[in-house]
């Protein structure tokens, strides 16, 4: 075998390792979901917008979360809490404010909701901060999930 990933709690001498190539496939399966929900919220962020100047700013979030997702499946070897709890639960506090704040604000200015939009003079001009106020929640959620992961 040249070359794998060393399963983590393994006592033998010869420990058990998942091959690159089963490793590239267990992430991608994992992966896909996440990755297709991101494209999906993605197209519709880019709907809402009508393609503004903002679009590309407000997909950050997104793929940050991927690559959060992505780290966890390789420290993990393939498996989500592969590595303990820490950096799924970090993983999933940083996508629940971060992709919930962004697609709530997108709701609501698709629907106008509750005239929320009606009278603001440039309302578009929501979408210019809002990377920087999701990141930041989703900041704290990472560091919410990593505490409570510790003492899983």
């Amino acid at each position: 075998m040249s070359g794998g990933v060393q399963l983590f709690g393994s006592r033998s001498s010869q420990a058990a390792k998942i091959p690159d190539y089963l490793m590239a496939r267990l992430m991608l399966v994992r992966m896909l979901p996440l990755a297709l929900l991101v494209a999906a919220a993605g197209a519709w962020i880019n709907d809402v917008q009508d393609g503004g100047p903002y679009v590309l700013r407000n997909l950050v979030p997104p793929v940050v979360i991927l690559a959060l997702a992505a780290l966890t499946l390789q420290r993990g070897a393939g498996k989500w809490t592969g590595s303990g709890w820490r950096l799924p639960l970090g993983t999933l506090g940083f996508a629940v404010p971060a992709l919930g704040l962004s697609v709530y604000l997108h709701y609501a200015y698709a629907v106008n909701l509750n005239d929320l939009f009606a009278d603001a003079g440039n309302p578009g001009q929501l979408f210019r901060f809002l990377p920087v106020y999701t990141l930041v929640a989703g900041g704290i959620g990472f560091a919410i999930g990593w505490i409570a992961g510790k003492n899983v």
